[in-house]
């Protein structure tokens, strides 16, 4: 745990990636706080809020399903700035039926959403899913807290110090960033006959282990060709996550 909240608290660095940060407070939060699934929704410079980094897959559709549909306890959250915790789909239906829905037939029973919040500024929200019905228990509930919170601190800490760049225009780029990184999941998870899961996890991998940014390695995917020094690394990291 205190390892976590050291990589959390450790954005003042040159090589700063925003993506796989937020992808870090997401897998943390499923193996600290034992859910079963974390997805994490942050304001652009519009104000509008964006899917910005999942554990899985249905996490993040339903992610996107809530934004679309504009309903669902990471909505209220972030517009609340306070915990919303939803021990059982199953009754939020006369709440949020449209979400509760998706996020039932996506497999989760229960869902628990955390502001990213320092003082008043409240500049997203994370989602913690169950598969089963259940409440969050209160310790995981307050560590999840202090892990969204240290993010949060970190993130507007990197843009005070680096002022030449705004949260905003971070958080713009990492929108533009993940377009290309969708499209490398699909040419990997074609490529390597894997899910998109794996091609993710695979790319993320393999710029870790090059000491290379993620948006670069997800270019070079999708300009191509790779070598096939690359390919079977590539493959290698995919059939570890699987």
């Amino acid at each position: 745990m205190a390892e976590t909240f050291v990589e959390l608290a450790d954005t003042l660095v040159d090589d700063f990636d925003l993506i796989d940060f937020l992808h870090l407070l997401a897998a943390r939060s499923v193996e600290l706080l034992k859910v079963d699934a974390a997805g994490l929704l942050l304001v652009d410079h519009q104000g509008q809020l964006r899917v910005i980094a999942a554990s899985t897959e249905q996490a993040r559709m339903v992610e996107l399903f809530e934004l679309q549909n504009d309903e669902g306890p990471c909505l209220e959250c972030y517009r609340t700035g306070a915990a919303v915790t939803v021990p059982d789909l199953s009754a939020a239906a006369p709440r949020w039926p449209r979400f509760a829905l998706a996020a039932r037939e996506a497999g989760f029973a229960a869902v628990h959403a955390l502001p990213m919040r320092l003082r008043d500024e409240v500049i997203g929200a994370l989602n913690l899913f169950h598969t089963k019905p259940g409440a969050l228990d209160r310790s995981a509930a307050d560590v999840g807290q202090a892990m969204a919170d240290v993010a949060t601190i970190g993130l507007l800490q990197e843009r005070s110090v680096r002022r030449q760049e705004t949260l905003a225009e971070q958080l713009q780029g990492a929108l533009n960033s993940r377009v290309l990184i969708e499209q490398a999941k699909g040419v990997l998870a074609e490529r390597l006959r894997v899910d998109m899961a794996q091609a993710f996890n695979a790319l993320r991998g393999y710029a870790r282990h090059h000491n290379a940014l993620l948006l670069t390695i997800a270019g070079t995917v999708v300009s191509g060709p790779l070598s096939e020094e690359a390919i079977d690394q590539l493959r290698a990291f995919a059939r570890r996550s699987a």
